[in-house]
């Protein structure tokens, strides 16, 4: 492979196309998994598929936590990839994986012994949906090390544009474990522990396929705690704009949670269709991390700023079109029926429908330009936009819900504000052109 990247003027939308599609497969795969699992322990009744939101949401933390390592890692090789250093860039992703197992370890302990306090906090109080959400999120946590590990392994092999092999090491493991949940939900009666099984196999064995890579790459393996702080320190904007993502996704559960079984149900297929819908336009995000990191890297300001605009313009099509899919699929609760047999989990679905609608153009260039910055390394604006964001306008937008008795249509749009906010702020950034820093460091 060469150990120089490609210009970001050179980055046609083809040249988007080669890195987007396969990172698209790969971002599409853990969520269309969810789906499938939510699909099938939807079938086991109200309480199995509200335990699934509320344990569902905690995990979700932790694959957050994977973005934030996976895009931070992105940024800084793909970064000295575009200087020409490539075997710089792959020693980021031999740190990021020691502070990736290293968390997920964490993790799994941590939530092996709070739990139980957990699910209770989240749904205000013991009951049947906390102790089979605490049930199923004890056995899902054993794969967290698996799951950081992976999105280390993503983030480093995107830094020097190759996507072939986290599609391989992604899809194989997450088809594997479609295949397994309806098996040991069902037949091995395992019920909703099945799909927490599935699902850390799954994650484990994604995670092992990345670490064999990196033995592949005939780098040293030694743990560098200086290099590992230095990467703590410049990951924390995107740590603590993950917290705020975090803080707020987690509230709008706990407030459908007190709505009833069938509201927190009906948001968490609401939900899981948002996030496989975000994590499919961010193929085009990814694409834009590499590109425009390596751009700046190699000292083209020029054309990352040109990069920055095609991205957007992408974005905001791809998004158009999703709109117009969903739109068409919410017919008489048609998608709704595919996750529920419970008529009130279909009607409170219904509900936050044309916000979810709404969304997908606006989220289309807000994922886009994330990107775009990520790559340049701009993470300390994004940390403070989506704080103002978050406290400014989601959280008390859904808090306001719960206290007005908004229901779930008042959530879902405390989270159209939160991503219209977003978007301002992102406009404002790349107008003023001051994120597009050149250097093999930022």
């Amino acid at each position: 492979m060469s150990t120089t990247a490609a210009p970001a003027t050179a980055a046609t939308p083809r040249r988007i196309a080669t890195l987007a599609l396969p990172a698209l497969v790969v971002l599409a795969a853990e969520p269309l998994y969810v789906l499938v699992d939510t699909a099938v322990v939807g079938h086991l009744g109200r309480v199995p598929l509200a335990a699934l939101a509320v344990g569902g949401t905690v995990m979700t933390l932790t694959a957050w936590v994977g973005t934030v390592v996976a895009y931070g890692t992105t940024g800084r090789s793909a970064r000295r990839f575009g200087a020409g250093d490539r075997a710089a860039a792959v020693a980021e992703g031999v740190q990021a994986s020691w502070l990736a197992l290293a968390t997920g370890v964490l993790v799994a302990v941590a939530i092996g012994i709070g739990g139980g306090a957990l699910t209770r906090t989240l749904v205000g109080g013991p009951g049947e949906v906390a102790d089979a959400a605490a049930g199923w999120l004890r056995v899902a946590a054993l794969g967290a090390p698996g799951l950081l590990l992976a999105a280390a392994g993503n983030g480093w092999l995107r830094g020097i544009q190759d996507t072939r092999r986290p599609l391989l090491f992604v899809l194989g493991p997450n088809l594997l474990s479609a295949v397994l949940c309806p098996l040991l939900v069902y037949p091995a009666g395992l019920g909703l522990v099945g799909s927490a099984v599935a699902n850390a196999i799954a994650q484990t064995l994604s995670g092992v396929l990345f670490a064999a890579a990196l033995v592949r790459e005939r780098v040293s393996l030694r743990p560098r705690p200086r290099v590992i702080g230095q990467q703590l320190v410049l990951s924390r904007d995107l740590l603590v704009r993950g917290v705020a993502f975090q803080a707020s996704f987690l509230s709008a559960t706990a407030v459908a949670a007190r709505f009833g079984a069938a509201a927190v149900g009906a948001h968490q297929i609401a939900l899981q269709l948002w996030f496989f819908t975000v994590l499919v336009l961010d193929a085009l995000a990814i694409a834009a991390q590499s590109l425009v990191g390596a751009a700046l890297g190699g000292g083209d300001a020029a054309g990352a700023r040109f990069l920055a605009r095609r991205v957007a313009l992408l974005g905001g099509l791809c998004g158009v079109a999703f709109a117009v899919l969903i739109a068409a699929g919410a017919g008489a609760g048609v998608v709704p029926s595919w996750f529920s047999s419970d008529p009130q989990v279909r009607e409170q679905a219904m509900t936050a429908w044309p916000w979810f609608v709404a969304l997908q153009p606006i989220g289309g260039v807000v994922f886009a330009l994330d990107g775009v910055l990520i790559g340049a390394g701009d993470v300390r604006y994004l940390r403070n936009l989506t704080i103002v964001c978050a406290f400014g306008g989601f959280l008390p937008a859904i808090w306001l819900a719960y206290g007005l008795e908004l229901g779930l249509g008042g959530i879902w749009a405390g989270l159209t504000l939160f991503v219209v906010l977003r978007l301002a702020g992102l406009l404002l950034r790349m107008r003023s052109g001051a994120w597009a820093v050149v250097g093999a460091v930022r």
